[in-house]
């Protein structure tokens, strides 16, 4: 009688799946680094000034979100940041991403360009905008926007340029017209790339939020940071770094969650979901 791998991994881990025993594993390693930390603190192996303790850390976690609540506005305005930088360098970035790739003459002419402006540091762009546009969001989230365009950009620009050649031939033969051939077989056969490059693009978006932050210093997690730093709070500081360690790992969980979504063909779990629900509804209407 065949046996599944998820019953062996069951009864080799003591009743505990596989997934489980990960998420001990991974709970494991963690804890000691942090056991590791506190000792070390303790005991004097690490200067308490720049790496303070770790229970210290957790009740600044206390201080800033509970008791003071001060953090909760720059949260705010730090995503909201994120958000709007991230959708304008994403519409950017996957608009002239498709216009480049299907179009060779435009691809002669822009692509060098566009790899110049990535090469560009962004920190050296950053006080451009801010003389352009002032201080305040729009400067900051055409900093952000710059950080996330590229992925985008070079994801959708790859999907686009190496779409299947013999079902592109026989779109061709059908007679479609470039805007059906991009719609109908380019743009849904780029959408696994595409999406890659959106969560590397989301992820990237907080780093960008921070550079604008530490450079404008009015508002927002990277500038709370800064005023943490500058009284010599450190233990608040690395609240704030860990809040952002978390909120980045959320974001890219959250964009693998909707890659499976979107790009359901591409996932073994997508298609059985999508499989039930259209026998689900056929099974209804065949009721009816």
């Amino acid at each position: 009688m065949a046996v599944s791998d998820s019953t062996l991994s069951e009864g080799a881990g003591g009743g505990l799946s596989l997934r489980q025993r990960r998420i001990l594993t991974h709970a494991g390693i963690f804890l000691t680094l942090i056991a590791l930390w506190e000792i070390g603190s303790r005991a004097g192996w690490l200067d308490p000034l720049f790496y303070p303790r770790p229970s210290n850390i957790l009740r600044s976690f206390w201080l800033i979100y509970v008791q003071n609540g001060n953090v909760w506005y720059h949260l705010y305005a730090t995503m909201i940041l994120v958000f709007a930088g991230f959708a304008a360098g994403s519409i950017l970035g996957v608009g002239l991403g498709a216009l480049v790739g299907f179009n060779p003459l435009v691809r002669r002419f822009i692509k060098p360009y566009v790899i110049v402006l990535e090469a560009t540091p962004r920190i050296a762009v950053a006080p451009l905008l801010i003389a352009a546009l002032g201080f305040g969001a729009p400067s900051k989230v055409a900093i952000i926007m710059l950080v996330c365009f590229f992925a985008p950009f070079i994801n959708t620009l790859s999907g686009v340029v190496n779409v299947d050649e013999d079902r592109l031939e026989l779109f061709r033969s059908l007679g479609a017209s470039k805007w059906q051939t991009l719609r109908k077989l380019v743009l849904p056969d780029a959408v696994p790339v595409i999406m890659a490059g959106e969560r590397l693009a989301l992820t990237a978006a907080l780093s960008g939020a921070l550079v604008a932050e530490f450079i404008q210093r009015n508002e927002g997690i990277g500038s709370l940071i800064l005023v943490y730093t500058r009284n010599l709070n450190m233990a608040s500081a690395f609240a704030c770094i860990f809040t952002l360690t978390i909120l980045g790992f959320l974001i890219f969980r959250g964009m693998e969650w909707v890659d499976h979504h979107v790009a359901f063909w591409k996932h073994e779990p997508g298609l059985e979901r999508v499989g039930r629900r259209r026998r689900r509804k056929m099974k209804e209407a065949l009721d009816e």
